[in-house]
């Protein structure tokens, strides 16, 4: 393990508060989405087939949004969304080719079928394969043009070194504001909420903000063009949106939220799609622009500007060491009792269980040496164990956004 170091500090966090989330159906949130799911399917098919992974990275995937006609009452997509595959892969094993756009396609129905109302991905979805094979300085040729099985790689932390420079941030535990907006979008985006207001879409963005004790909410939220007949029946549905969450709100937390629905409607401009995303109406979207790892935008708290969706899951330490450090953070936090910020910091070419600096901040309170200890102990714990977050991203399901 490399140098852990250990502090002792004040939150900033005392007076004011914005965290922002965007929802499942946000263009960005689909990029990251399709992005991991297609690092999932195409390590898959390496492990059915060959027992043994391709490299890859499929984290530059871009939407583009369609053209729409929309109407109270009426919604159709008249030009469909595109989706760009740009990235590095193995495209063939020797000479057996890997089947990229099905692996793409099968990817793409996966997570629009989910965050989509009425998706078909024959009428609605162009794909673009731009993924190259070329090979990086320095990289053996085998990397990305592998001549057979024996070429491929294999789960082994104790042999694999990082494959970039990565410095990685989270914090635990989450603020009351925090939890409050990862709740409302889960919820606003769950089953029970959309069976009861199937007119709803799915490009929900909350924003929350605190002033010392005065919470407050932004939430848009999208109206299914086809559902609502009229600007009355627009505004009706919105009003009962805003009343059932305020009372879903008052009944779980104790502190008063000031809910601001669809602000945009005091411009005349309803917020209606065809499938429940800006997409419809051109809006692009691109790998890492939207949430970080914990969900959450917290441009207040410490955050990780890396993009961990779709890149190489055997040896990129920025997706590996970004789930690592989320779940490490919270079990540093839960041993100790204490709030903390977690910082991992390495460089490319070192061991993947050694990063090149942990950094510890606890942010409300002192710890002795006993906790000190304890604290080196998870953490060596935890990457001396990663190949388990590296068999995550592909036999379990997680979310990056």
């Amino acid at each position: 393990m490399g140098h852990i170091v250990i502090n002792q500090m004040q939150s900033n966090l005392r007076d004011s508060e914005i965290v922002e989330r965007k929802g499942i159906g946000h263009p960005d949130t689909i990029c990251d989405a399709i992005a991991e799911k297609c690092s999932k399917n195409y390590s898959l098919y390496f492990y059915n087939k060959y027992k043994k992974f391709g490299h890859h990275w499929f984290d530059k995937v871009i939407l583009i949004g369609g053209e729409s006609n929309i109407d109270f009452g009426a919604g159709e997509i008249i030009k469909p969304y595109k989706i760009i595959v740009a990235g590095k892969c193995v495209k063939s094993v020797g000479n057996e080719k890997v089947p990229l756009m099905g692996i793409f396609k099968a990817s793409c129905k996966e997570v629009l079928d989910e965050c989509l109302t009425g998706f078909d991905i024959e009428h609605h979805l162009i794909i673009i394969d731009e993924t190259v094979n070329h090979q990086g300085a320095g990289r053996k040729k085998s990397r990305y043009q592998p001549e057979s099985i024996e070429d491929l790689a294999v789960i082994d932390a104790s042999s694999l070194v990082s494959n970039d420079c990565n410095l990685l941030s989270s914090h635990y535990p989450l603020t009351l504001m925090e939890n409050i907006v990862l709740d409302i979008e889960s919820y606003i985006n769950g089953s029970q909420f959309k069976s009861a207001y199937p007119q709803t879409g799915w490009d929900v963005k909350v924003i929350g903000l605190r002033n010392k004790d005065e919470y407050e909410l932004l939430i848009n939220i999208p109206i299914l063009a086809k559902a609502v007949s009229s600007i009355e029946e627009y505004k009706e549905v919105v009003s009962d949106v805003g009343k059932h969450l305020e009372s879903y709100l008052q009944n779980l937390y104790k502190v008063d939220i000031l809910l601001n629905i669809n602000p945009q409607d005091k411009t005349d401009n309803p917020y209606l799609t065809v499938l429940g995303s800006a997409a419809d109406t051109g809006d692009v979207g691109v790998v890492g622009r939207g949430n970080r790892i914990n969900g959450l935008i917290t441009p207040m708290q410490s955050m990780s500007i890396e993009a961990p969706a779709g890149k190489n899951p055997l040896d990129h330490t920025g997706k590996i060491y970004g789930l690592a450090t989320r779940e490490l953070a919270q079990i540093i936090s839960e041993n100790i009792g204490r709030q903390i910020e977690l910082h991992v910091y390495t460089y490319k070419e070192a061991p993947i269980q050694k990063p090149a600096q942990v950094i510890v901040n606890i942010t409300d309170g002192l710890v002795n040496e006993l906790e000190i200890k304890k604290i080196q102990t998870l953490i060596n714990d935890r990457f001396n164990s990663i190949d388990s977050t590296i068999e995550t991203f592909i036999f379990s399901e997680t979310t990056l956004w």
